[in-house]
């Protein structure tokens, strides 16, 4: 079975206040619903055989929305409710995505966080590997906003995040930075299930990176294909969110450009 995860519990605060109201960024939109974050990563790929959503801050909008313009994936949709979104960080959310992964014996499973926009080709990639999968992408590192990796001297991947959007610090050589895309693929079933039996209770109440360095770490660069995005743009504000039709027409205007050559 393959499932894409989505996470989209948290407050949505810094784009709620670019906005002047509480909004939950994954289901905003301004012309219609198509428009919206979940919609575009839910329709992206229809070849999944679950689209597994865990939601928390304003979860009767989000299960609203789901049931109004998501109808049509009704039948392959879970929604996950996390009670806990406000006292756990982004860990807890994925912890539950994993739990329903696992009980519904997933083979695949591409984890995204919901406040994202790739581009399609870049996200057929990812979720048409036969092989595990990290991404970056090409904005500039910036503490406080990037989620980000790097290579040590043996080439093991190590994720580095600041949950205060302070600083980042590396303490150890290395051999290459990158701005985390923020999107990965689970490809062996195996492991993912020891290494979510593995994190400690109250390590599931911080980031998401816990599972994910556990997941990635020691693993031969022959296992994993790392994507490099196209095109990502990470809505922390509505400024932001306005940025994708801009993308999308510079998008469509290179394939027209291909297609003629």
């Amino acid at each position: 079975m393959r499932a894409l995860l989505i996470t989209v519990a948290g407050l949505s605060s810094r784009f709620s206040k670019s906005l002047g109201m509480k909004c939950l960024k994954c289901i905003y939109y301004e012309k219609n619903p198509e428009e919206s974050l979940l919609h575009r990563m839910v329709c992206q790929n229809q070849d999944f055989d679950r689209y597994i959503v865990v939601g928390g801050f304003l979860f009767e909008e989000l299960e609203d929305f789901i049931n109004c313009y998501l109808s049509d994936f009704q039948d392959r949709i879970v929604l996950v409710e996390n009670g806990a979104y406000e006292e756990y960080g982004s860990g807890y959310s994925l912890y539950l995505g994993l739990r329903e992964a696992v009980r519904l014996e997933c083979d695949e499973l591409v984890f995204a966080e919901g406040d994202l926009y790739v581009d399609s080709a870049s996200f057929r990639k990812i979720c048409d590997a036969r092989n595990n999968v990290i991404t970056m992408n090409r904005e500039s590192i910036e503490a406080d906003k990037a989620v980000a990796f790097y290579y040590d001297g043996n080439r093991g991947i190590h994720y580095i995040y600041d949950t205060s959007h302070s600083v980042l610090e590396i303490r150890e050589p290395f051999l290459g930075i990158y701005n985390s895309g923020q999107i990965w693929k689970f490809h062996d079933r195996e492991r993912l299930c020891s290494v979510f039996r593995s994190v400690r209770e109250e390590e599931w109440h911080g980031t998401n990176l816990v599972f994910i360095q556990k997941y990635f770490e020691n693993l031969d660069s022959r296992s994993y294909l790392a994507v490099m995005l196209d095109v990502w743009i990470n809505c922390n504000t509505v400024d932001d969110f306005r940025k994708i039709d801009g993308a999308i027409s510079a998008e469509l205007l290179a394939g027209e450009r291909k297609w003629i050559d």
